[in-house]
């Protein structure tokens, strides 16, 4: 944009007055652009020395491009730009909803008139504050207009064509800290929260579920309805809970309690029910379960029978046959089937894993059943390996056989080998040695598996004389506690024989569980015992750690502590009152 001047003479002659540079005085062009250091908002109109305000906000200048501001020409004075040289004015710290400015270096000679002249194109000015010491307070109608008013700090004012000291000023234009402005940017934000809170509330209003239906209130009629919606199951749930309000509510009287019990009883009469179909999801859980475990342990059959395949492929005599690739091809499907297949025999193995740890002590029977059933799996997978021992022998002494005939044959002729000869005997001699490195293997697998058998033995032969050792001890301790019963008024303290702790796993057992009762003076259920103690070892079963306790019974006591449906039994620790009885 090119700005002329009209008379560059007398503006030279000005700027020389006041001691600057003159600038563009042969109307090169002049670029109008704001201090970005400012914090300049949009909206302020370019400055021209041709007009005689302010005017339209220009279009944004890159920032690259260096920044000029001009002379303002207005009717009663002239501002001059400042050095561009200079650093830009200081101000200070912008205070919240802040409309009013600091205007300072004022011309002595200046008036209320001149200010409003300057300012006003800046916006709508709602009050001045006039100082005797060429200073005042300027408060514009809106916040952006501050950022205008902060484009003119640094700028010389001069009254008129006058060169005199009272004429002129540099103006200094800051922030201003008023308490009109901080009322209204509290009220302003005041009035956000209350429509942010209103917000939230209708949002919380329209996202909130709704109300339940109210409960009727009691009558005879109404009565008689909810007697007869509770014969029905499937209206049970609804007239339950009006039940359950009625009661609460304070309904029960001598008139009406025959009517209450008579709807309790038909409440009592629906717990067979729910119990009676809590059994048949128990029940058709388990047929899931069992389904699962058939149809796992038929998948695990089929890719041993896979696997199997595999292995057959990878003998001798069908492996020769094979190209390179088909065999690398089969090497691969080998492997893959294994690893899935062990997979699948881990998951299997788990879920008998926690099928073990539920069973109760009961069922120590049925254990022996599924290591008996596991010792023939083994026993028959022995056999198998010995019959392929054996096969795998008789193959050898027919490679062997042949190897001795054709060395006859050789011995007979006296003549040399044939190179289809030589061939053949190098190619048995490879099956031989194929033969005898596969056979060391079977047998190697052979061994594992009669170490595995001999050790599933032994533990049968430990579990057995365990189960005999314990039908001994119990029928030892029944004879015992019926013949001290008849001698002594004291059968609990003659129960124990011999040693109540039976080993060192049991002695750790009791110190943990004297440690854990004696922070808990009050005592402790079995419950809660038995929770801390799997936190240590999760083969712990609470049978095992009742029985223990009850044997110590100078160490531990039983009492039953609460009143009616709270009634509950609790373990304490008396370890120290056992030590002064013993």
């Amino acid at each position: 944009m090119t700005l002329p001047v009209s008379d560059p003479t007398a503006w030279a002659t000005a700027m020389n007055n006041l001691g600057m540079a003159p600038l563009g005085i042969a109307g090169q062009p002049i670029l109008p652009e704001f201090d970005p250091a400012l914090g300049m908002m949009t909206g302020i109109p370019p400055i021209t020395p041709m007009m005689p305000g302010l005017g339209i906000v220009p279009p944004p200048i890159p920032p690259d491009m260096p920044v000029v501001k001009e002379i303002i020409h207005c009717k009663s004075c002239t501002l001059f730009p400042p050095n561009p040289n200079l650093p830009p004015p200081a101000t200070r710290e912008r205070p919240p909803g802040c409309k009013t400015v600091f205007v300072g270096g004022l011309p002595e000679n200046g008036t209320e008139q001149i200010i409003v002249e300057v300012f006003e194109q800046c916006g709508e000015i709602i009050a001045i504050r006039k100082s005797k010491k060429n200073f005042c307070h300027i408060r514009f109608a809106e916040e952006y207009m501050v950022d205008k008013a902060l484009y003119l700090s640094g700028y010389r004012i001069r009254l008129g064509s006058s060169t005199d000291k009272k004429d002129t000023g540099r103006l200094h234009v800051d922030f201003a800290q008023a308490r009109d402005d901080l009322y209204e940017w509290e009220c302003k934000q005041r009035m956000l929260a209350r429509e942010e809170r209103h917000r939230r509330r209708m949002e919380e209003e329209r996202m909130r579920p709704p109300s339940p239906p109210p409960v009727v209130h009691y009558s005879d009629h109404e009565c008689s309805i909810v007697a007869e919606k509770l014969k029905d199951d499937s209206k049970f749930s609804e007239a339950v809970q009006t039940l359950l309000t009625w009661i609460e509510r304070g309904e029960v009287n001598r008139r009406s309690a025959n009517h209450f019990y008579s709807m309790i009883q038909s409440a009592n009469s629906h717990v067979r029910r729910l119990v009676n179909e809590k059994a048949a999801h128990e029940k058709e859980m388990e047929e899931a379960k069992e389904k699962f475990k058939q149809a796992l342990s038929g998948i695990l059959i089929q890719f041993e029978q896979i696997v199997a395949v595999y292995h057959s492929a990878s003998k001798q005599k069908a492996w020769d046959h094979f190209t390179k690739a088909q065999r690398k091809n089969i090497s691969v499907w080998c492997k893959q089937a294994e690893e899935i297949r062990n997979i699948h025999n881990d998951e299997l193995m788990g879920i008998r894993r926690e099928e073990e740890m539920e069973m109760s002590d009961d069922e120590i029977e049925e254990t022996t059943e599924t290591k008996e059933t596991e010792e023939s799996a083994l026993v028959s997978q022995a056999e198998a390996l010995k019959e392929e021992n054996d096969s795998l022998r008789w193959q050898l002494d027919a490679y062997r056989n042949e190897v001795e005939l054709l060395k006859q044959e050789q011995g007979k002729a006296h003549r040399e080998d044939d190179p289809n000869k030589e061939q053949q005997l190098k190619l048995l001699q490879q099956a031989l040695q194929g033969m005898q490195q596969h056979l060391l293997k079977v047998q190697e697998e052979y061994k594992k598996k009669e170490a595995e058998l001999d050790r599933i033995k032994d533990d049968k032969l430990q579990v057995e004389k365990l189960l005999e050792n314990l039908h001994e001890k119990q029928e030892n301790c029944t004879s015992r506690l019926c013949a001290s019963s008849q001698e002594s008024d004291h059968p609990l303290e003659k129960a124990i024989i011999g040693n109540p702790v039976k080993s060192e796993r049991e002695a750790l057992l009791v110190g943990i569980i004297s440690t854990f009762l004696h922070v808990h003076p009050f005592g402790a259920s079995i419950e809660y015992i038995c929770s801390y103690l799997n936190r240590l070892d999760n083969k712990i079963c609470t049978s095992d750690v009742e029985s223990l306790m009850s044997r110590l019974q100078h160490t531990f006591r039983q009492e039953m502590t609460g009143v009616g449906a709270s009634l509950e039994k609790r373990w304490k620790f008396c370890g120290f009152e056992g030590l002064k009885l013993t």
